[in-house]
């Protein structure tokens, strides 16, 4: 069964799957940066034997691996490449060598695991009807999204395939596990950049002076209402802010406070709205303290909605694959994923790869600096992918 020769395939190529991730892990680049990753990912193709390769949006690259009859279905997996300006804090021998740059996120699993499935499918094309594109895209993780590059770029067309599979690791779900949800699934991100500006001065002396960093704890307090009284209680939202910048001193008040948030949300109509309303509740504050602000709204991605048919057919073709046992229902996630740019052209599927494994210690979160995986994830990541492949291509 063709099932089993991926599962034997899988298994006889973990090591070298596993060399390519500790490789991409060891040489991460910044989100637009992807040189060096986009020539070894093209490099391992041309070994794997495909020829049909193309450069995309600067960094990105979409291939073809073509089955018998190949005009008669086309599906899409995407990988994406580029990796967090954080500074690695694991001792491992594939630590990254890039001072502040480093795969915290697991792109480098990601790429590896479809140059994997590359593999798998390259050396079974005799064996199934259709095409499989492969999409291994740059900056996921900085706005515009290097996925709207790509559209934009033409990578889903020549040929359109019917549909587009996307996994991302979870530190959440034990390793030899993946996850799944049809319909919503992540949130839009819209990035918040706000400048207070009043007037500063001596500290022992307020009265004198537009107090903008009293304004900005005002302001920031306020927001908060946005979604606490705002919001319906069906519409998930959230509103944090994670940087304040005040260049004052104990005795020094500055003329300005920088600030930067996140807004996040399941629904474009309220989204819109809280945009606007952001901004009134900022200027009513801020102005009505004597002061003046700028409020940019840097709309981001939009809201991530697995296509329910092929969702449920890709979570039972990882049932098939995995068992039953190792499949799990997901629950919404307000984090925010640029796949969901190709969710909006055709239909996409968005699943979730388990990697953690407690007696290990591999137990960190995705961004932090010692996030790592249980690398027996690169063997089900790439298998995985290349069942789901072919079993789209017969539906």
């Amino acid at each position: 069964m063709l099932k089993d020769q991926i599962r034997t395939l899988a298994k006889t190529y973990k090591s070298e799957f596993i060399s390519n991730r500790r490789h991409l892990h060891a040489n991460p680049e910044l989100s637009f940066q992807e040189y060096k990753t986009a020539e070894f990912v093209t490099s391992k193709l041309k070994e794997i034997g495909i020829t049909q390769i193309e450069t995309k949006a600067g960094t990105g690259i979409v291939a073809l691996i073509e089955g018998f009859n190949p005009s008669q279905k086309t599906i899409a997996l995407r990988g994406d490449m580029d990796a967090l300006p954080i500074m690695e804090e694991n001792d491992v021998a594939y630590k990254s060598q890039n001072p502040g740059v480093m795969h915290a996120c697991g792109h480098d699993v990601h790429t590896s695991s479809l140059l994997g499935a590359a593999k798998i499918l390259h050396e079974l094309k005799d064996q199934f009807e259709g095409t499989v594109k492969l999409i291994f895209q740059p900056g996921e993780e900085l706005i515009p999204g290097g996925a709207s590059l790509m559209i934009k770029d033409k990578a889903l067309e020549n040929p359109r395939p019917s549909g587009i599979v996307g996994q991302h690791v979870m530190p959440l779900i034990p390793v030899g596990k993946v996850g799944f949800r049809s319909g919503m699934y992540m949130a839009s991100a819209d990035e918040l950049y706000i400048t207070v500006k009043g007037k500063g001065g001596h500290g022992a002396m307020p009265e004198m002076l537009a107090d903008p960093v009293l304004m900005a704890s005002h302001m920031i307090v306020a927001l908060q209402q946005v979604v606490s009284r705002n919001a319906s209680p069906k519409i998930p939202s959230v509103l944090s802010f994670g940087r304040i910048e005040a260049l004052g001193a104990t005795n020094i008040i500055p003329n300005e406070v920088k600030i930067q948030g996140t807004f996040r949300t399941l629904n474009e109509e309220w989204r819109a709205k809280a945009h606007i309303q952001m901004v009134k509740i900022a200027k009513g504050i801020v102005e009505g303290m004597g002061g003046e602000v700028d409020f940019e709204v840097r709309k981001g991605y939009p809201f991530l909605k697995n296509a329910e048919e092929l969702t449920e057919r890709a979570k039972n073709a990882a049932k098939d694959y995995l068992g039953e046992e190792n499949v799990e229902d997901l629950d919404i996630w307000m984090a925010a994923e640029d796949f969901s740019y190709y969710t909006q052209e055709i239909d996409g599927c968005f699943y979730r790869l388990g990697t953690r494994n407690e007696s290990k210690g591999i137990t960190s979160g995705v961004h932090t600096p010692t996030f790592d995986i249980d690398e027996d994830a690169m063997e089900i990541g790439a298998g995985l992918l290349a069942w789901i492949a072919v079993n789209e291509l017969k539906a």
